[in-house]
C-alpha cells in the first residue's frame, strides 16, 4: 500500500496521522520488520476505531474502506478538484497527472488485505468490507454527505479503467463541488490560533422547509424572489427580516437554504462578535463556485457596541466591493436593529462636540444597507386561527374548528 500511496501527485496532500497514510506505514512496518506484530496489531485497530468512528458520523455502509477513499477524493481541494467544480473537467495537460493518482486510487480500491490480516491473525478488514451500519435518526449523522459518499463509492467500483474512475469523480466535481462547500449546507466559523478563520459544518441543521410555515405568504414570496435572483446570477438584495419574536424569521432562512441547497446556495452563521473577521471569511469564498448566504441572527446593538460599523463596512465595501456571490441575510426583532434612547434625539451636543442626532444617524443608516426588509408582524387572531387549523389538520388531529379555537384562545 505504501507503494501505492507513494504514487499519488495531485492528491497527496495528506496528513501523516490520517487512516490512509497510517495503513501505509502499517504495511510498511510489517515488511521491513521494524515493529513487533503486537505493535502492529495494536495500531491497526487504532485505525480501525478511527474508520468506525467516520462511518458512524456520515453513515457509511457496506465497504467501509470504499465509503473512506471516495471521502478523502470528494473531500480533497486542490487546483485540479476546484477547478472542475468550477468549469468541469476540461482538456490539459492535468488530467495526466490526475488519471495517474486515479490509477492509484483504483488499486486501493482493490487492495488486498488478506495478507496483513494471515501475518497478524485478525479479520477486521474482511468486517469492515461487508458492513452493516445500524440505523439512525437523520439527526445523529449526516445525512446529506452519507448519501453522496455511498452513491458516488458504488459508482466507482463499477469503473473498469482510470477513464471511468475520472469520469465519475469530476461529474461529481462538477454537480456538488468539493470539500465541505460541496457537500455541507451551512456553517458556522471558528477563529483560528494563528490568525485567520476556518469553517465549522452544521451537521444537525433543521431540514424545515417553506411549506412547513403556515401563513406569511407574503413574506415567504419576498425571499423566495430575491434568493432565486441571486442563485440564477442576477440582481439581487440583502435582506432584513424583522418583527415579533417566534413568528418565523429564522425558520424562513432556514428553509430558504434547504430550498436551494441543490442549486448551489450555502449558509455561514457569524455571531455579533465575530463581525471583526467578516473580511477573512469574505476572502475565503468570494472565488468558490457556490452562492453563499451570511446569515446573522437576533441582529442588534446596544447604545455602547461598535460591532455595527465592521458589518456597514462589509454591506458598503470598501476598497474591496463585496463580491456577486455573497449576500447578507438578518433577523431581528428592533425594526432598526440598534436600541435607542431619548438621548439620541437630542439635538443637545456631546462634551467632544458631536451631535448626539449625528450618532444616532449614523446608527440607523445600517438598516438602510439591506435592499430588501422583510416584515414578520404578530398575526392577526384570524390569521392565528389559521395557523393553529392548518397545524392541526397537518398533525392528524380532527377537532373541529370551532373546539381548536376555543382551546388555542384558552
Amino acid at each position: 500500500m505504501y507503494k501505492i500511496v507513494s504514487r499519488l501527485l495531485i492528491y497527496s496532500d495528506m496528513p501523516q496521522d490520517t487512516i490512509l497514510m497510517q495503513m501505509a506505514d502499517i504495511i510498511r512496518r510489517m515488511d521491513d520488520g521494524t515493529q513487533t506484530k503486537e505493535e502492529l496489531v495494536s495500531r491497526v485497530f487504532v485505525q480501525i476505531k478511527h474508520l468506525l468512528q467516520v462511518a458512524t458520523d456520515y453513515g457509511f455502509d457496506r465497504n467501509l474502506w470504499h465509503n473512506y477513499l471516495t471521502f478523502i477524493l470528494i473531500t480533497s481541494e486542490n487546483p485540479f478538484s476546484i477547478t472542475c467544480e468550477k468549469v468541469g473537467a476540461s482538456e490539459g495537460s492535468v488530467n495526466f497527472f490526475a488519471k495517474g493518482d486515479f490509477r492509484a486510487f483504483m488499486d486501493l480500491f482493490g487492495y488486498d488485505f488478506s495478507r496483513l490480516e494471515q501475518y497478524l491473525n485478525i479479520d477486521c478488514f474482511s468486517r469492515i468490507s461487508h458492513y452493516r451500519a445500524i440505523g439512525k435518526k437523520d439527526l445523529m449523522y449526516n445525512k446529506n454527505v452519507s448519501e453522496k459518499v455511498r452513491a458516488l463509492s458504488e459508482k466507482l467500483e463499477t469503473a473498469q479503467n482510470e477513464d471511468d474512475f475520472f469520469d465519475y469523480v469530476t461529474g461529481f466535481y462538477k454537480a456538488y463541488g468539493v470539500g465541505m462547500f460541496g457537500l455541507n449546507k451551512a456553517f458556522r466559523i471558528r477563529e483560528k490560533f494563528d490568525g485567520g478563520v476556518e469553517f465549522i459544518a452544521i451537521n444537525n441543521m433543521d431540514t424545515v422547509m417553506l411549506d412547513d410555515l403556515i401563513g406569511y405568504e407574503i413574506q415567504k414570496k419576498k425571499l423566495i424572489d430575491n434568493t432565486t435572483a441571486f442563485v440564477e446570477g442576477r440582481k439581487a438584495n440583502n435582506v432584513l427580516l424583522f418583527g415579533d419574536s417566534g413568528t418565523g424569521k429564522s425558520t424562513s432562512v432556514k428553509a430558504i437554504v434547504n430550498e436551494f441547497y441543490d442549486r448551489g446556495l450555502r449558509m455561514i452563521e457569524i455571531y455579533k462578535h465575530q463581525f471583526k473577521d467578516l473580511s477573512s471569511v469574505i476572502a475565503q469564498i468570494k472565488n468558490r463556485n457556490y452562492r453563499f448566504v451570511i446569515y446573522m441572527d437576533d441582529l442588534s446593538f446596544e447604545e455602547f457596541e461598535v460591532e455595527y460599523k465592521f458589518l456597514k463596512a462589509v454591506i458598503e465595501g470598501g476598497v474591496e466591493t463585496r463580491p456577486d456571490n455573497i449576500l447578507i441575510y438578518a433577523t431581528s426583532n428592533r425594526r432598526h436593529l440598534i436600541k435607542e434612547n431619548w438621548s439620541d434625539r437630542d439635538d443637545m451636543e456631546h462634551e467632544n462636540g458631536m451631535h448626539r442626532s449625528d450618532t444616532m444617524e449614523e446608527k440607523l443608516s445600517l438598516v438602510n444597507r439591506f435592499g430588501v426588509t422583510i416584515n414578520y408582524s404578530k398575526p392577526t387572531q384570524k390569521e392565528y386561527f389559521n395557523i393553529v387549523i392548518g397545524l392541526a389538520r397537518r398533525a392528524g388531529v380532527l377537532m373541529p374548528d370551532e373546539e381548536l379555537k376555543l382551546e388555542a384562545n384558552r
